[in-house]
């Protein structure tokens, strides 16, 4: 079964494949999955819920209150001695979504510094409000920003994400963003209902990374129940096959199989 939607703006901290021990960061309104992708690999199931940044406006936590939770497990961090890797702004959506994204950025960028100045402040995105000013200026703030991109054509995008969103757009306002690691998800199911692993799927994608010029790739596969049942992980064969194409048009790729660890590219 997929996860259950999260309750609290701040969650573990997790082990993750890519980011080590992370101090999860949810903007999204507690126990409500919002998003506009309907990916079926999202380990929190099917979005049900699409609404407008201003739809359901007192539903969304406040930037003080997240600045305060996000302030009061850092301290217990540091009285327990308690390693964290990053803060990560993720949780069960697109955290981009949330109507002051920007301001919630300067107030984690603040608490970080006063609290663990050496601590990493990222964020994951699906990348499709990459365009909007506010958003962008919110990124800027981040010693990280990983952006989802899982398919280099229109087909292969909405059949892996469920989008309405346009993929030239993403692919225009990623170009424009500096210093930013494209994050890959390669699923395949039996019926080839879902699959972005073939030869021209992939080469579509390594097309709009050739327009996007990111500082690194992520290629990974699923590691946790996904939405659409019978999707299956990527053969860690396959993923650093495509990894190395990555690494042959001239970007640094990193590898991450389900439940195997990491190699590079």
């Amino acid at each position: 079964m997929p996860l259950p939607p999260l309750e609290h703006v701040v969650y573990g901290p997790v082990q993750s494949r890519r980011l080590g021990r992370s101090l999860g960061v949810n903007l999204l309104p507690a126990g409500m999955k919002i998003c506009n992708m309907d990916c079926a690999y999202c380990q929190y199931g099917w979005t049900s819920s699409r609404p407008s940044r201003s739809a359901r406006a007192g539903s969304w936590p406040r930037p003080a209150d997240v600045e305060r939770a996000v302030a009061a497990r850092l301290d217990i961090a540091a009285r327990r001695n308690e390693l964290i890797d990053r803060i990560t702004v993720a949780g069960h959506g697109e955290p981009t979504l949330h109507p002051a994204f920007d301001d919630i950025a300067e107030r984690l960028c603040r608490v970080r510094d006063t609290a663990a100045p050496r601590m990493l402040l990222s964020v994951l995105s699906n990348s499709t409000t990459a365009a909007w000013p506010d958003v962008r200026r919110g990124l800027s703030r981040f010693d990280e920003r990983y952006m989802k991109l899982d398919a280099g054509d229109p087909f292969t995008y909405a059949q892996i994400n469920g989008s309405g969103t346009s993929l030239t757009d993403v692919v225009d306002a990623l170009s424009q963003l500096p210093q930013i690691v494209v994050q890959a998800m390669f699923v395949a199911d039996p019926q080839g209902r879902v699959d972005n692993t073939g030869v021209g799927a992939v080469c579509e994608w390594l097309a709009a990374l050739e327009r996007i010029q990111p500082e690194a790739v992520h290629v990974y596969t699923i590691d946790r129940t996904p939405a659409l049942g019978g999707l299956r992980p990527v053969d860690p064969h396959r993923l650093k096959e495509i990894a190395g194409q990555v690494h042959a048009a001239g970007f640094h790729a990193e590898v991450f199989p389900a439940r195997t660890g990491t190699c590079s590219a």
